[in-house]
Order: structure tokens, then sequence, then C-alpha cells
């Protein structure tokens, strides 16, 4: 295809202003002075990633304004065009860019909120997941609407994910040990139900994800929180825990990271947590919630993959992988009376899956968008881990101490000094700018929260951690 407009600019890195919006604001000017028309088709984003010398998510942040800004339009398989409908062009939008910078939400008309590590779905297959939808939909629905499914999902679903554990995580799982859940959250309730009774103990990381505490309490269990420092879960303590108390039933961990703080378990502190599971039988539970996105060579295995391991359930999700609204999670053990019981209780609350999903996504698994997916999607997330590191060091170093992160979608923030969250969290939603306050990682005081980026732009992630940083120094005065 022919596109005849070329980017005639420099770009200046010593301006303060992001590369990627020097990028939009030179297209936006272009379009304003008529040099650029509707329906002109823009360079491919590797092309002018080349021709600038510059990353390409670059080039894809930029184009992403662009699009959100409705100055251009994305038409698959065809590239980038200037919109048939421009946008007022009275309209200063650089101006308010700058002017959202002391009200954050003004470019984008709402909370700036940083949740726990949601996706960013503007970057979510959505399009070609809704073809498949349709397709095996209008393929299958005559015959499959009609009865009801296995309780476990899907058997050609299941078989897949098998797979995928096995040649990804370096697990040793069959599509018969595996249960398909709607979210990671009812695969936790589903092994709390069916591996806890009344009177039962379960340890866990403090701080950590209390959403899989509530399930457990809700089976009848009593919690023994354990702290978690750089090299992950205190196993010394969880030992001596184990000691004394003979009704620990199960051990609740996020190892690969942990949820907060994004540390990893340390391979001695991994062999020793197996050694006492088998000593003293006890089932551990893994939450594996953000395997995929890892930028380092290669992700830990988990631990439910070492064969010595005896007693294990693996928690997963896709969620974070193809949409986030899509609600589809699992579960693996090789404890077959647990999957039974699992199954049974499964039929009780929702009988079975969503087959027609669970077939769509398979789908995407076969042709292999789901795999591109996630190399796009890590690349996205690296270059904008990257770029929040930079913000932090030029905004939070002298307020706050924080670790580059080898994965996942959010960084852990521990402040130099004690800080009151109560107030924290006052004076940024004042700003328009939410956190998860840190009681919900622990039921002791913690002073640490975590600042995910996955859902949040550059363009607010800047804001947003200028503006921290400034309450945090305000505050230690």
């Amino acid at each position: 295809m022919l596109r005849p407009w070329k980017l005639e600019f420099e770009i200046d890195k010593k301006l303060d202003k992001a590369v990627y919006l020097q990028i939009a604001d030179t297209i936006i000017a272009d379009i304003r002075s008529g040099r650029l028309k509707p329906g002109d088709a823009l360079p491919g984003s590797r092309n002018l990633a080349n021709i600038l010398k510059i990353n390409r998510n670059t080039v894809v942040e930029a184009y992403q304004v662009l699009i959100n800004e409705e100055w251009v339009i994305s038409k698959e398989r065809k590239g980038i065009f200037v919109s048939d409908q421009l946008p007022a062009l009275h309209e200063n939008r650089t101006e308010k860019r700058f002017a959202a910078l002391e009200n954050p939400t003004m470019a984008h008309g709402g909370i700036i909120n940083f949740d726990d590590g949601h996706p960013d779905s503007k970057i979510a297959p959505v399009t070609e997941l809704a073809r498949a939808y349709r397709q095996i939909f209008g393929i299958k629905a005559k015959w499959q609407m009609m009865g009801y499914g296995n309780e476990h999902g899907d058997i050609e679903f299941r078989k897949m994910i098998s797979q995928m554990l096995n040649h990804q995580r370096g697990m040793q799982i069959n599509e018969y040990e595996i249960s398909i859940t709607r979210g990671s959250q009812m695969a936790m309730f589903l092994t709390a139900q069916s591996l806890l009774s009344p009177g039962d103990c379960v340890i866990v990381e403090d701080p950590g994800y209390q959403p899989a505490w509530q399930a457990f309490e809700y089976a009848g269990a009593k919690l023994f929180p354990v702290s978690v420092d750089e090299e992950g879960i205190n196993v010394q303590a969880i030992e001596k825990l184990l000691f004394q108390h003979k009704n620990i039933k199960a051990i609740y961990i996020t190892p690969h990271r942990q949820y907060p703080t994004m540390v990893t378990l340390s391979l001695s502190r991994r062999l020793k947590l197996i050694e006492l599971a088998n000593q003293h039988t006890i089932t551990i539970i893994e939450d594996d919630y953000d395997n995929e996105f890892h930028f380092g060579y290669r992700p830990i295995l988990p631990i439910s993959s070492f064969p010595e391991l005896n007693h294990y359930v693996y928690v997963g999700t896709l969620s974070k992988v193809v949409a986030p609204a899509l609600r589809i999670g699992y579960l693996a053990t090789k404890n077959q009376e647990l999957l039974q019981k699992i199954g049974s209780l499964r039929k009780i609350i929702d009988v079975h899956g969503d087959v027609i999903m669970e077939q769509a996504v398979l789908q995407l698994i076969k042709e292999g968008a789901v795999k591109k997916h996630i190399r796009k999607a890590t690349a996205h997330y690296k270059h904008k881990r990257d770029f929040v590191y930079s913000l932090l060091n030029k905004y939070m170093k002298d307020v706050a101490d924080f670790v580059l992160p080898e994965g996942g979608l959010a960084f852990w923030i521990v402040p130099k000094f004690t800080l009151d969250w109560d107030k924290v969290a006052s004076l940024l939603l004042e700003k328009n700018i939410k956190i998860i306050h840190p009681k919900q990682y622990s039921r002791n005081h913690i002073n640490g929260f975590r600042l995910s980026y996955g859902s949040v732009s550059e363009e607010q992630l800047e804001q947003s951690i200028q503006i921290i940083a400034g309450i945090f120094s305000q505050l230690s005065r």
C-alpha cells in the first residue's frame, strides 16, 4: 500500500515531553495543517521506528494516543489511517496533557486507578476472540447447547492446557488432572471447600492475597500468616509452625512473583518447602497468577513442576493472557479424590463452564493467536516496566525503595519512612488517584503499596508518580 507521507522532524530527547508524545503531536500538527488528510495512510510502526531509529513500542504507544484521541483509526490487516471524522480542531490537546499534571483526570475523565495488576485491555486480542466465538457458536451451538458438558470443562481444552503446562512450565500433568473454572478465584474457592474442614489450618504469606484467605476462612480454616522477605516466604517460620500445630492442612503461596511484593521464592526455600510439605503431608496450593509476562531469559518453573512434591494444587488463569473480562481459570492436581470432590461441588454451583468460550480460546491457541499476543504483550509490558522504573528513579528514589521486577505488571514501593496510609489514600483521592490501601494485603501494619502499570497509560503514570512522590515527601516532614 502506498504511503507517500513522511514524518519530517527530529526527536529531541532533551525535552521533558516523552518521545511518543512528540511523535503523536507532530502527526496531529500535520493533520491540523492539512498536510495529512482524512483517509491518508501512516507508515507502519516498524517502518517508522526504523526511520526514527527508536524502539518500535514507542511508535506503537504514539499511535495508541492518536487512536484514543480519535485522530487516526486502525483498520485490521490494513494499517493506520487519518480519521474521516477528526476531533474538534480548536482543542489544544498538548495543553490538556500539561494541565493534567494538576488534575490527572482532566484528559481522561475519571479516576486513575492503580489496581492489583490488570492487563491493558487496549492490546487484548478481542477482535480475534469475537471472531472465533461467533465461528464456534455457529458450528457447535446447535448440539452443544442442548445438553450439559463435563463439570471439569471441555476435554480438548483441558488437553491443550495440560500441554501448555508440561511444555512451558515443566509440569507432568494430563487432561484428566485439570479442572477449568470461571476465573482463578473460583478455583481457589473450590479447592478450599473440597480440601479443608472446620478446624484445619492454612499457612499464608503476609503480606498476601486476601481474597484467597477469605476462601480458606469460609471453609472454616484458621490462618497462620508468615512474613515475606527478599527471598520469599520465611520457610524457617513455616517449619516451626508445622512442629507446633498438627492440624495444618495446606500452605498457600505465590512463589513466582509474590503478591503483592513481587519477590521470587529462592530455590533453597523451594526445596525446603517441598521437604517440609512431604514430611508433614501438607498440600501446597500454588497460585501462579501472572506466569506469562516474564522479561528475563525464562520464568522460574512452578514448585508444582518438581516431581518430588507429593501433594499440590496448581492454580492459573487465562484472564490476563487473552482479555481481562474473560473468566477462564484452571486448577491442576494429581489428587484424584480431591478432583472428584471439586467436580461434585462444581456441579452444584455451576453445572459446567462456558463450553463455547473454551472452544473459541482453544481455536485461538491452535491458530497461534494467543502465542503471538503473549509475545506482543510481553514486549509492550517490558517497555512499560522500564518506563515506570525510569520515572521512579526520577521522582521517588529519595522517598522510597523499589526493585526492578523480572516480570508481572506491578512494582512494590516501600517508603523510606513510616506513613499514615489513611492520609496517603485520602490525599491521593483528592488528586483523583486511587491505590489499593496496604491494609488490603495484611491484617498487620504494612508500610508499602503495589504500583500496577498494566492498565494505566504512560501519560497517567508520569502524572501519578510525580504526585505520589510529592505526597510522600510532604508527609515525611
